[in-house]
């Protein structure tokens, strides 16, 4: 059995940040995805399913800090349903959502403000930086 979702969508909102009681991150956002359909009248219509979506620890802080509302971002994970009973209404709600093993940043935040920037996992420190620089002597190259 397989249990996978892609989806590539813009966030409806801003993600909102939690913590559960374990003092673990969790973010929700929704996901507004095209979806091309034709009708009688017009051919390449556009509508739009609005996905909630789930991501946990570090993920979660990384989406709160770096998306906004209107970002464009590729999501992976699995679809899940779960119910809870409403108090206020004394009535059963169930909920389906996509909780996401990997988000990925599409654009910036806020598309046009490059004083933002996204982590950089490639090198952590500046020793990195000077163990892997290669010094080119041009008499060396080929060309």
């Amino acid at each position: 059995m397989l249990n996978r979702v892609v989806l590539i969508g813009r966030m409806v909102r801003d993600p909102e940040l939690r913590y559960t009681q374990s003092n673990i991150p969790v973010s929700s956002f929704t996901l507004a995805v095209n979806r091309p359909y034709s009708s009688a009248n017009q051919q390449g219509d556009n509508n739009a399913d609005f996905i909630s979506c789930t991501v946990w620890r570090k993920q979660a802080e990384n989406v709160s800090k770096y998306m906004s509302k209107g970002s464009l971002v590729a999501v992976e994970g699995r679809l899940q349903t779960r119910d809870y009973m409403d108090e206020k209404n004394n009535v059963r709600r169930y909920v389906t959502e996509v909780v996401c093993d990997s988000v990925v940043f599409l654009e910036p935040k806020g598309s046009g403000d490059n004083s933002q920037s996204y982590p950089d996992n490639n090198s952590n420190n500046k020793k990195d930086e000077v163990e892997n620089h290669i010094d080119i002597i041009e008499d060396d190259l080929p060309f």
